[in-house]
């Protein structure tokens, strides 16, 4: 793995947000200024094809990352702010099986995304 490589790896690896490429190149270039923007996306797109990150689109036009997770979730985004809060529910997922397995289906893969907005905005 090249230097560059090792540098976006880490910084993906100490992501605590969903970060889109011109974060990641932000980040990368505060450690090595030598990254350039075009590196992240070549490195973004090897990871994904290797499948060491996931990529989502969360409805704002950007492609944004994360580590491939070592367990399941699912992902809910405050549309006023865009933070990405991830979450695990049993219920759901109980939920979700049942249905594929009442229309026919054994469950093999899914993305649940919730898009919402704080409680307090109903009151406006």
């Amino acid at each position: 793995m090249t230097g560059p490589r090792r540098v976006i790896a880490k910084v993906l690896g100490d992501a605590t947000d969903h970060p889109d490429v011109v974060e990641l190149h932000r980040r990368a270039a505060a450690v090595d200024e030598r990254i350039s923007l075009s590196t992240v996306y070549r490195t973004v797109k090897l990871f994904e094809d290797q499948g060491i990150i996931e990529r989502h689109q969360f409805g704002d036009g950007r492609a944004r990352y994360e580590r491939a997770p070592k367990e399941h979730h699912d992902h809910l985004i405050d549309m006023n702010t865009g933070d990405v809060i991830e979450f695990h529910s049993e219920e759901i997922e109980r939920l979700q099986a049942e249905i594929a397995r009442r229309l026919g289906y054994r469950l093999v893969h899914h993305r649940l995304e919730l898009y919402a907005v704080p409680l307090e905005d109903e009151s406006d």
